[in-house]
């Protein structure tokens, strides 16, 4: 019978253990980031793809903003906070991984009255320069590749913060993103008219410093 209430006297006192331990160790592992640019180290970045999303929105009929998203993509950036302007991303989407939310829409999306994945299954972004705006933001121009065509376009960008990981046992940058395209220039012109063709960009990412990365 004594056991029998000792066990959970003996399970509170564990899990109360467990919450002390943590309430210690949690201050220890939050980085502290900061959001001046010398904190950045220079070298070369890979895209952390856990903690990263590429979204899209278009004006549907005026009624709502329609909104997608692309599951599969991967980027790498180098970065040197002493010469900002030498930075230089890259970034490859997989159109494939279009998500929408419904499974036949995507299909004809996917199709080739629009993006033509099977003919065209990725699109790729390389940057030509970067233009610092501000202690925090930056206009990154560069060509985007999308459905077998190649045209310019400027990302405005936004520098969340840098710091070591204690949990990734790397430094680590966050950005985010947006930029406005044209999607007939890219020869998706379908519905063009009644559809709005403009259409906005949204990038959230977080990136590796590789040489510390393990």
């Amino acid at each position: 019978m004594r056991e029998g209430l000792l066990r959970p006297a003996a399970a509170g006192l564990s899990l109360a253990l467990l919450a002390a331990c943590a309430s210690v160790v949690a201050p220890l592992l939050k980085p502290d980031v900061s959001t001046e640019a010398a904190q950045v180290k220079a070298g070369d970045y890979a895209l952390d793809k856990t903690h990263a999303a590429v979204l899209f929105r278009i004006n549907h009929l005026g009624y709502s903003t329609y909104i997608g998203r692309f599951e599969m993509f991967d980027a790498s950036l180098t970065g040197d906070a002493g010469d900002p302007a030498g930075s230089s991303v890259e970034a490859v989407i997989d159109m494939t991984s279009l998500d929408i939310a419904n499974e036949a829409f995507a299909a004809e999306l996917m199709g080739p009255d629009w993006f033509d994945a099977a003919a065209f299954p990725q699109a790729v972004f390389q940057s030509t320069s970067v233009t610092l705006t501000g202690d925090t933001t930056a206009t990154v121009s560069g060509d985007l590749t999308l459905h077998g065509v190649t045209a310019p376009v400027a990302l405005d960008a936004r520098f969340n913060g840098a710091a070591f990981d204690r949990l990734r046992g790397a430094d680590v940058i966050g950005f985010s993103a947006t930029a406005r395209i044209d999607r007939t220039q890219f020869g998706v012109s379908r519905y063009s008219g009644l559809l709005t063709d403009e259409v906005e960009i949204e990038i959230q990412a977080e990136f590796i410093r590789q040489a510390d990365a393990r």
